[in-house]
C-alpha cells in the first residue's frame, strides 16, 4: 500500500487503488447498474433495436420514466443506473452528434459517440473530488458501417455486441439471447426476441411486463419507439409460448 494512503483510503477515494489492484468506487457504480432496470440491445443486417423495462409509479406521468433516448435520428441510447447521470451523458452525446453534422455534413458513427461518452466516463475515474458515473448506456443505431450495438461500462470501457443485456434481469435475458440469437434474424424477429427477453426477465422477478422498444431500421436509419399497443401484442405473443 502507498505510504501516502491511509489504511482503507482506497475504499473512499476514486484515485487510490486497493492493494489487490481494484478501484472500489468503480465497482460500487457497477453494482448500482446491476440492480437497475434491464436494458437490451440487438442488431441484425436489417437494423438495430433497443429495449428497456419501464417501472412507473401509480401517480407518475409515463413520459418521465423512460430509459430510451434519441441521440440523433439514426442513434438511440438505453440507460440503466442513475437517471440524473445518464441525462447529462445523453445530452453530451446529442451535442457530439449535432457538432459532427455541422462540421462534416454527415451523421456521426455510432462508435464515435460511444467512444466520446466513454472518454468522459473514464476521466471521472482518475480525478480527486469526483465520482464515477453510476450508469451504463447501450448505444444502438445504423451508420455507414451498418447496424451497431455498443455497451459502455462505468469505468469508461466500451464493447461492441451483436446482442447484449444489462441490469437486474440480465442473466435471464442473456440466457435467452445466447440460445435464440442468430445473425440471420430479420428485424421483426429481433424485436420479438427483445420483447421475450424483457418480459421473461420481469416475470422472473414477479413484476408486470411493462416494456419499451425502439427500432432503427437499416433502410430508413430513423429511430422509432414502438406504440404501446404493438408492445402489448408482442408480450402476449411471447407469453403464449411459455
Amino acid at each position: 500500500m502507498s505510504v501516502f494512503a491511509a489504511p482503507g483510503a482506497y475504499d473512499r477515494a476514486i484515485t487510490v487503488f486497493s492493494p489487490d489492484g481494484r478501484l472500489f468506487q468503480v465497482e460500487y457504480a457497477m453494482e448500482l447498474v446491476n440492480r437497475g432496470a434491464t436494458i437490451i440491445g440487438i442488431s441484425c443486417s436489417e437494423g438495430a433495436i433497443l429495449g428497456s423495462e419501464e417501472n412507473l409509479e401509480p401517480l407518475e406521468e409515463a413520459g418521465y420514466s423512460w430509459k430510451l433516448f434519441r441521440v440523433d435520428d439514426h442513434i438511440g441510447a438505453a440507460i440503466v443506473g442513475l437517471s440524473s447521470d445518464a441525462r447529462i451523458l445523453v445530452d453530451q452525446a446529442r451535442l457530439y452528434a449535432q457538432s459532427n453534422k455541422l462540421t462534416y455534413d454527415e451523421p456521426i458513427d455510432v462508435e464515435v459517440v460511444t467512444k466520446r461518452i466513454s472518454d468522459i466516463k473514464q476521466m471521472y475515474t482518475q480525478h480527486a473530488g469526483v465520482r464515477p458515473f453510476g450508469v451504463s448506456i447501450i448505444f444502438g443505431g445504423v451508420d455507414k458501417t451498418g447496424s451497431r450495438i455498443f455497451y459502455t461500462h462505468p469505468s469508461g470501457t466500451y464493447w461492441g455486441y451483436k446482442a447484449t443485456a444489462v441490469g437486474a434481469g440480465r442473466e435471464t435475458a442473456l440466457g435467452i439471447l445466447r440460445e435464440e440469437y442468430k445473425e440471420n434474424l430479420h428485424l421483426e424477429e429481433i424485436v420479438k426476441l427483445a420483447a421475450k427477453c424483457l418480459a421473461k426477465a420481469l416475470q422472473a422477478r414477479q413484476l408486470a411486463p411493462r416494456i419499451k422498444i425502439a427500432v432503427i431500421p437499416t433502410e430508413t436509419k430513423k429511430m422509432e419507439i414502438l406504440a404501446d399497443e404493438k408492445i402489448e401484442d408482442l408480450v402476449k405473443e411471447v407469453g403464449a409460448g411459455k
